[in-house]
């Protein structure tokens, strides 16, 4: 449904000459239909520089976009504007006309489209209905909270009957119980209407609770993309475990982080990460880890999150024993396929 195949975007703010900057950089991605598909990464990574090149707010600098089926790069004028009334788009400060009501505002791009009152109020209103704002139709924005704001904003990217939906941070501004009813709207419209998504985010529990799969951007490019479970169980970059690791709150002490070093000593244990997945997480692998290979286990941290179908356990634990028996270890519990990460070493007290 959406295809990106070597986008580069490149800024000349001084022209062609000095001061070219570089925003996305040979991006491939592919959305199938019906998926809903995050892009995660810090601020300033390039996200909202891909999803702008998506409906061509952004013209890419090189490389091609096609959205079902059609290449909008080789699109321009009112061929364009054509092919982006299947495309949607919702953003982080919603962007609604203060001085139209709700309904109003779901109806602006039908009316820029001609078409007729009648016509209009037979797409509108059940659209209202879709989004839960069937009472508001007649009040103006400054009388709404931010989630009937951004419901506002979805039922007008929907009035169109867009094939895709572009989500920019849709949720950024919004509390935490705000951000669930909205996400779980995007899932129900993505379920009833088959809308394929893309939306970007720096939320990780947005990629958790919604996307089929995810990509992670970091300074213009797509450095790994995964099915969701398997990033949160298994991601294959360091920028992908430390957003995992941030989102879950699993770090060493402050005070053992300062005490790692990176290679063992002659009188160091290893910390590890761990992180477990499937039937793993309910076999007793600590306690047969301690029994079999003659190691003491110190459990820093642990804890079990549900990740869509999957259930992750993880865990930062101190191995110590003698170091042939700590190597021994870590071959058993990669033995096991656990993810085994070795943080550092830290200095045996005794």
């Amino acid at each position: 449904m959406i295809r990106l195949h070597d986008v580069s975007k490149t800024y000349y703010p001084r022209g062609r000459g000095d001061g070219a900057v570089t925003a996305l950089r040979h991006a491939d991605l592919h959305v199938p239909r019906g998926e809903i598909h995050g892009v995660i990464g810090l601020s300033g990574a390039g996200k909202s520089t891909l999803i702008r090149c998506v409906n061509l707010l952004e013209r890419p600098t090189t490389g091609t976009v096609t959205v079902d089926g059609q290449e909008l790069t080789a699109l321009s004028g009112a061929a364009l504007n054509q092919a982006r009334h299947r495309i949607g788009m919702i953003f982080q400060h919603f962007n609604l006309l203060t001085s139209r009501t709700v309904f109003a505002n779901v109806s602006l791009p039908l009316e820029l489209m001609g078409m007729k009152r009648a016509a209009i109020r037979e797409r509108v209103l059940p659209l209202l209905d879709l989004v839960g704002l069937a009472d508001k139709a007649d009040q103006y924005p400054a009388q709404l909270s931010g989630g009937q704001k951004q419901r506002v904003a979805i039922a007008r990217a929907l009035a169109s009957r867009p094939k895709v939906l572009l989500c920019d941070e849709a949720t950024s501004a919004l509390d935490p119980h705000t951000t669930g009813s909205i996400l779980e709207l995007l899932r129900d419209i993505n379920q009833q209407l088959g809308l394929t998504i893309l939306l970007i985010t720096h939320e990780m529990e947005v990629v958790k609770s919604i996307c089929h799969r995810v990509s992670l951007i970091s300074d213009g490019e797509l450095v790994e993309e995964a099915d969701v479970g398997d990033f949160f169980t298994a991601p294959r970059t360091r920028l992908g475990r430390d957003f995992l690791n941030a989102f879950l709150e699993l770090e060493p002490p402050r005070a053992l982080i300062e005490r790692l070093e990176e290679t063992p000593g002659p009188h160091s244990h290893p910390v590890v990460r761990l992180a477990f997945s499937g039937d793993a997480v309910s076999t007793p692998l600590v306690s047969r880890l301690a029994r079999e290979c003659g190691v003491d286990v110190s459990i820093l941290q642990a804890k079990v999150e549900s990740i869509q179908d999957r259930t992750l356990g993880l865990m930062i634990a101190e191995l110590m024993g003698p170091a042939e028996k700590t190597r021994e270890a870590l071959d058993y519990l990669e033995s096991h396929d656990l993810q085994v990460e070795v943080l550092g070493h830290v200095q045996r007290d005794d």
